[in-house]
């Protein structure tokens, strides 16, 4: 190929750089949340898993050029010093481990402030959200946090609007997520919107995931144990997530647990503020809105998976739950 043909070449391939994204990462960030959203851009920027950057562009921007530490202990260089944001189409922040101070330094707070005077919408990856929300930059926004971080968000900014029952949320502006696989769901819209739809299916194809997440899919919930202080009762709602599908008596349940039924009993209404036969009803329906959201399990397998003897049984209950049928659940997930 001539020179002249090269030269054609790579301005054709500069022209179809339509998304570029420029990372942030903070002391002690998380690993996975950054591979799999930076991972998502790599295989949808090119063809056959190439790596070429013909379709998005990225840096990892830092005030200096120092090996930047994750939670697990591997180490990345910065790309890029800190330069215009307006060149970005977004900038991540990855965050991590909470218990970390000062996580980033005042130039980098300087940098995300300027990048939000001049418009670009900021994205808090994992627990990147508390850094954006530390620097008064979630006012106004609706922050997605992990299940596991929620009550932290709450305490450290009480004024601000946070929801953990999504893996991401995105508005104009501003973006946060979950952290963990959800990474790569968000980054997967952002192919979609930026690229094509193309792009965003070699990416998870590639990536073994068999189709990318809304920002309406349900966070898989931690188990409903973790919600209570009191030993007896968790390991009651344990035994019971361990026998789901052959639901044991509340008598048995009790004498698992060394109680009696009417201890049992008392104790749930005292502690849990719900019978155990209703603890374990909720137990079963959770299990079953996690196989119809992320399974393609027939509505009657799901309801004898889940520890019902009959779906009409089980569409009651769960109605009465979540205020919506089965049907209209998987509905939902699956137009998303």
């Amino acid at each position: 190929m001539g020179k002249r043909s090269q030269t054609q070449s790579a301005a054709a391939a500069e022209k179809t750089k339509r998304l570029r994204i420029g990372f942030v990462l903070a002391r002690s960030f998380t690993l996975s949340a950054f591979a799999l959203f930076v991972d998502t851009l790599r295989l949808a920027s090119d063809e056959l898993d190439r790596s070429g950057r013909v379709f998005a562009d990225w840096q990892v921007l830092g005030s200096t050029r120092h090996l930047i530490t994750s939670s697990c202990g591997v180490q990345v260089a910065p790309t890029s010093d800190f330069v215009d944001p307006s060149q970005f189409q977004y900038i991540v922040v990855v965050g991590g481990l909470l218990n970390f101070e000062n996580p980033i330094d005042q130039q980098t707070k300087d940098f995300l402030l300027q990048a939000d005077a001049k418009g670009v919408p900021l994205i808090g990856l994992c627990t990147g959200s508390f850094i954006l929300a530390e620097v008064g930059l979630m006012k106004r926004h609706q922050t997605c946090v992990s299940w596991l971080h929620y009550q932290a968000f709450r305490e450290r900014y009480p004024d601000l609007d946070v929801r953990s029952d999504r893996i991401f949320n995105l508005d104009r502006t501003r973006g946060s997520c979950a952290g963990g696989s959800s990474s790569a769901d968000l980054a997967a819209l952002l192919v979609r919107r930026h690229i094509s739809k193309e792009a965003e299916r070699n990416a998870l194809e590639v990536l073994q995931i068999d189709k990318a997440r809304s920002q309406n899919d349900i966070q898989p919930r931690r188990p409903l144990y973790e919600e209570f202080e009191d030993a007896r009762v968790k390991a009651a709602l344990i035994t019971m997530e361990q026998h789901i599908e052959a639901s044991v008596s509340i008598e048995k349940l009790a004498s698992m647990v060394g109680l009696s039924r009417r201890q049992l009993e008392r104790v749930f209404l005292e502690k849990a503020g719900m019978s155990p036969a209703k603890a374990y009803t909720r137990v079963r329906l959770e299990r079953a809105r996690t196989l119809l959201t992320q399974t393609k399990t027939s509505m009657i397998e799901v309801a004898l998976d889940s520890g019902f003897e009959n779906a009409s049984h089980f569409t009651r209950c769960f109605k009465r739950l979540y205020g919506q049928t089965p049907s209209q659940i998987r509905a939902a997930a699956l137009a998303s």
